[in-house]
């Protein structure tokens, strides 16, 4: 991979995971659950986000939000 694939794939990604944990803040969940979210670029440059393990009661909460439309 060149390097301007894997910046580029580096910058989707950290927006990605940025927009994640911005939504978990609003969400009012402790960074203990939106602190182990990562960027990451695969060997190919896709950008990929990896969430982590996260609490029953976390994910409950994110699942409600998703269904309302948040």
């Amino acid at each position: 991979m060149d390097m301007q694939t894997y910046r580029d794939g580096r910058k989707a990604a950290n927006d990605a995971a940025e927009a994640i944990r911005a939504a978990l803040v609003e969400l009012g969940l402790p960074e203990g659950v939106w602190g182990s979210v990562r960027p990451m670029v695969t060997h190919s440059g896709k950008p990929y986000v990896h969430l982590g393990m996260v609490r029953a009661d976390a994910a409950e909460r994110i699942a409600e939000a998703i269904r309302a439309g948040e």
